[in-house]
């Protein structure tokens, strides 16, 4: 896609955690393929988010505000002057749910409300990214796929925050008349995402020179998607979706855990059965996978990067040459995991 091909139907755009991984190559591309939406980025800099996510974008079309979305009185000021609202903003870190639930119910749906009654008073648009895990998980011997229409069945404290949250914004769309949407997307990888997320933790072993690490037996299955496909399908969601609607963002990208660890370790000139088992996730989902059909037949969205296999190369290359900005995380991260056994 060529620069500055995209409708521009919002130009005044606030991003909820706009400077995490999904939220900074989202801003990237809508700062990379618009000629003149304003951006502005409200992020509390958890350990996942990073002011030099944003690094090197246009400053006149970029502002960043530090702060939190359960901050009422900021958000009602920051949403009183946009015209369209993308959510981000999230505990997003599974095992860290189910060591410490609190900040997730926190976070994940008091500060969704806090949003959608700051965007109820000022009657602006609002997108609210969601997962593809308030569905639970499907049988490893499945070919079934999660719909826009199946039923939710969270499995964690994290995935429950988010099913939470998805509930509110469709009761605010359906009571208030909110001009919202709603996108549930599978696994994404690539550039900026933190070092405990599975395939930056495996690629940082290996190039830190710890052990690659398979959690129990490796079975399980993901559907990945690049996260440049994922931030294409909310800019068309954004511009193009029916109001009221829910569209899953997926890239037919199933593999098991065990499959990518072996391409990781390939990739990497190493022996791919060359790997420790470490201690498995509790209650750890077994299947996801995504039917995009309805966001393809009805608004035209495809994903570009289909070939995973490029993909994960691409963003091995990112780690390997952007070792100055996971290092300083990695240590606490691998502390962390080891107190799991993982």
């Amino acid at each position: 896609m060529s620069m500055n091909s995209l409708p521009e139907r919002y130009t005044r755009i606030l991003v909820t955690g706009g400077a995490g991984f999904i939220g900074s190559n989202f801003v990237r591309y809508v700062l990379g393929h618009t000629a003149s939406v304003h951006v502005t980025v409200l992020d509390a800099l958890t350990y996942v988010g990073k002011r030099e996510n944003l690094a090197g974008l246009d400053p006149h079309r970029l502002s960043f505000v530090h702060g939190d979305i359960r901050d009422a009185e900021l958000v009602d000021a920051l949403v009183g002057d946009c015209d369209a609202i993308v959510h981000f903003a999230a505990e997003s870190h599974n095992d860290n749910s189910i060591e410490a639930p609190a900040q997730f119910i926190d976070t994940n749906v008091r500060g969704t409300f806090v949003l959608l009654e700051a965007t109820r008073r000022h009657n602006v648009r609002f997108h609210h990214i969601s997962t593809d895990e308030v569905y639970g998980d499907l049988p490893l011997d499945s070919r079934d796929f999660f719909t826009e229409a199946s039923p939710y069945n969270p499995s964690s404290p994290y995935s429950a925050s988010k099913a939470s949250s998805d509930l509110l914004v469709r009761a605010w769309h359906r009571t208030y008349g909110l001009r919202a949407t709603i996108t549930n997307c599978s696994n994404n990888y690539g550039p900026y995402q933190h070092v405990e997320k599975f395939i930056p933790r495996q690629v940082t072993n290996v190039l830190t020179g710890r052990s690659a690490k398979l959690y129990g037996t490796g079975e399980n299955i993901r559907d990945w998607i690049h996260v440049d496909d994922q931030c294409s399908a909310i800019w068309k969601v954004l511009n193009d979706g029916e109001i009221g609607q829910t569209y899953l963002i997926g890239a037919h990208g199933e593999h098991s855990n065990k499959d990518v660890l072996r391409e990781i370790l390939r990739q990497l000139g190493h022996d791919p059965e060359d790997y420790e088992r470490v201690a498995d996730r509790p209650g750890h989902d077994r299947r996801y996978a995504i039917d995009p059909t309805k966001i393809t037949r009805e608004l035209g969205w495809r994903p570009q990067h289909s070939d995973f296999v490029a993909g994960l190369r691409e963003t091995i290359e990112w780690y390997v040459h952007n070792r100055q900005w996971w290092e300083a995380d990695k240590e606490s991260t691998e502390k962390r995991a080891e107190a799991r056994g993982q």
